[in-house]
């Protein structure tokens, strides 16, 4: 009889106060530390974690980096609020053209926070392969892209990238450098092609360059990417976005509700 071997346990190679900072990062964003409540003092960490005053110091200076506490030597280090984002794909879809706002900057608003929308970029290219078999789009294909950076408070929050396929979006207000009053679907409605279905894809990544440097990442914590498709009556992909938000600052809640 042949026994198999045990596999070897998974040995964590991050140096201390990498875990440290790992620990208390989950119990900020668990709420088990909620914001505007300081961290245990230096001294109750270096007990809980069996680390020196230097290697304490230094994994709270990797969460005041990644903008997730605030605090300055020799005085307590509180939590910030994290942004926790309620994401509602269906209610996206049905967006009044009549509207001056996007619904997520209201949403911000009623928060107490400031946000707004950069437009970086609107040109005709060649897609990512990903995007490219949601459009349908050939080897070579092209389609029309939309960047932008969304902000909260002047930090970046997520940086989106729409592509639309170049006969529904030529010679329309989509390919115009300028911001779309009322948002893409109401004016994707007004050009025959309303959204009916959209189907998010998420993953977490290692930030690319762009993403990096965009989103002022404070190190190579991962990325949370949505890649949305959405679908008007015929079954149609009218529009692939791409969503890259910073992974340690929020999380995505989805609601569902019975049919």
């Amino acid at each position: 009889m042949i026994v198999p071997k045990a596999e070897p346990e998974a040995h964590d190679r991050r140096s201390l106060h990498e875990r440290i900072a790992a620990d208390l990062r989950d119990d900020i964003m668990s709420g088990e530390l909620p914001p505007g409540t300081n961290l245990p003092s230096t001294a109750q960490l270096r007990t809980r974690f069996g680390a020196s005053n230097a290697t304490v110091q230094k994994a709270l200076q990797l969460l005041k980096d990644e903008r997730l506490v605030v605090g300055r030597a020799g005085a307590a280090v509180t939590v910030r609020e994290h942004r926790q984002r309620t994401m509602r794909p269906a209610a996206s879809l049905t967006q009044d053209a009549a509207e001056e706002t996007f619904p997520w900057l209201t949403e911000a608003a009623k928060h107490g926070a400031h946000a707004r929308i950069t437009l970086l970029d609107v040109a005709e290219t060649r897609p990512p392969a990903d995007v490219r078999a949601l459009l349908g789009l050939p080897e070579d294909g092209a389609a029309l892209l939309r960047s932008q950076i969304l902000l909260i408070d002047d930090e970046p929050a997520e940086l989106v990238k729409s592509y639309y396929p170049l006969d529904i979006a030529r010679s329309t207000p989509l390919a115009d450098r300028r911001r779309i009053k009322g948002g893409t679907p109401a004016l994707l409605t007004e050009l025959g092609h309303p959204p009916r279905r959209s189907v998010d894809r998420v993953s977490a990544r290692v930030p690319t360059q762009e993403q990096f440097q965009v989103l002022r990442l404070p190190s190579s914590l991962p990325v949370l990417c949505t890649l949305r498709v959405v679908y008007t009556d015929d079954g149609r992909p009218i529009e692939a976005t791409a969503i890259v938000k910073a992974g340690h600052l929020y999380e995505l809640q989805y609601e569902f509700m019975p049919e």
